[in-house]
């Protein structure tokens, strides 16, 4: 039987509910991808997609790093995400000290209370959506408390940075609901900002406002409010929407893989790797984009200077060349690495709190609930081109 072309683009819907056998395709027949239609090239190989993390120098993210957006020098603007070293080196060791290792150490009784919170409201219900009412919940409350944003104001801010995330048919992200949340969401920050200025606290935005940078000259200098509010819109819609996502992912996850879960419940103490195995297993942020700065040549296939690439972490996560048996999902798995907070410079600079949330939901999740059904009914995906997960996920307890 004659097999359907080879295609992939992370706009088809249909392509997002199921990547898997798209992506196998891809590593095993293209693995330097090229989509005419939206004018990109892909890599699909583990090998391949860690090289390019390693390689800022080749593999740049000023022009942008999410499909619909790339194009224009983005690193005017100051955001960590789009800039290359040597200044991304100055400003990531600028944002590290408010992540410090002690201040995350710290965050886990909070967590623990945020969880056991949301769980409480559950109490009595024999089916709740565990998206909207702990996923999507639990990694906006840590955030906000970290940022600085009040518990009256939590709720709607994390409904902008949802809102953020809005796609439509051939533009993404780059609408008009998407643009209104994302300029609501920084008018508010900037207005944090200005706040703790005046007024500094025990915050993240307070430390963002009274800390030093070295500029390219070597002369000490605050941040501007523009640069703070930037530095808050990263940290805090990075905060809320990946680890959502993979909290998401893993209520659908071990629900499928029963015998998975019932290990977790009687050895909590393997919870850390099922973390990092859910993360190779259903990467929640599977395609990042990035720009060449010279011609390429990789598996014979030559990439030229100035092309949009995107790295398939999601399809790295599933290369039997790395992982064996990737397909199947076990909590107990030895691995060196996975890619799924990405590699080298950009690696995710909040992935320690992501480490933490994982591992503190999941206990809490399995103390409260050993054993879940996910109603088919009730679930519904969050479709973008550089994000994936879900909106909603009904469990029955």
């Amino acid at each position: 039987m004659e097999q359907p072309s080879l295609y992939w683009d992370p706009y088809d819907i249909g392509l997002d509910d199921e990547p898997y056998g798209a992506w196998a395709r891809l590593r095993e027949d293209a693995p330097v991808y090229r989509n005419e239609r939206y004018d990109f090239w892909a890599l699909s190989r583990f090998a391949d997609v860690e090289a390019a993390h390693k390689d800022p120098a080749t593999y740049s993210s000023a022009r942008g790093t999410v499909l619909e957006n790339m194009g224009a020098d983005m690193s005017a603007l100051g955001m960590m995400i789009f800039l290359d070293p040597p200044a991304h080196t100055r400003l990531r060791a600028l944002v590290s000290r408010a992540l410090t290792p002690r201040r995350i150490a710290e965050l886990e009784v909070r967590v623990r209370a945020i969880c056991n919170e949301l769980f409480d409201a559950c109490a009595g219900l024999d089916r709740f959506d565990y998206v909207q009412r702990f996923a999507a919940q639990l990694p906006s409350r840590v955030i906000s408390s970290l940022v600085g944003v009040p518990p009256e104001d939590q709720e709607e801010q994390r409904r902008l940075v949802e809102a953020m995330f809005h796609i439509e048919p051939e533009v993404g992200t780059m609408n008009e609901a998407a643009a209104t949340a994302g300029l609501a969401l920084i008018t508010y920050l900037q207005n944090l900002v200005e706040q703790r200025i005046a007024e500094p606290r025990g915050d993240m935005v307070s430390d963002l406002v009274r800390t030093e940078l070295a500029d390219e000259d070597g002369h000490a200098r605050r941040l501007t409010v523009d640069e703070c509010t930037r530095f808050a819109l990263l940290l805090y819609s990075a905060g809320t929407e990946t680890v959502a996502k993979l909290l998401g992912n893993a209520a659908v996850v071990l629900a499928e893989h029963p015998d998975q879960r019932a290990d977790l419940v009687a050895h909590p103490d393997v919870i850390p790797n099922a973390v990092e195995e859910l993360l190779r297993f259903e990467a929640p942020s599977p395609v990042q984009g990035r720009w060449t700065t010279r011609d390429v040549t990789l598996h014979g296939i030559d990439i030229p200077r100035d092309s949009k690439v995107l790295l398939l972490t999601g399809s790295a996560g599933r290369d039997e060349r790395a992982f064996p048996d990737p397909d199947r999902f076990d909590v107990r798995r030895r691995m060196q690495h996975h890619l799924s907070f990405g590699y080298g410079v950009h690696f995710c600079i909040g992935a320690a709190l992501a480490r933490l949330e994982g591992r503190v939901a999941l206990e809490e999740t399995l103390k409260r609930f050993p054993k879940w059904d996910v109603d088919p009914g009730g679930v519904a995906r969050v479709h973008t081109s550089t994000v994936r997960g879900y909106r909603e996920v009904t469990i029955v307890v």
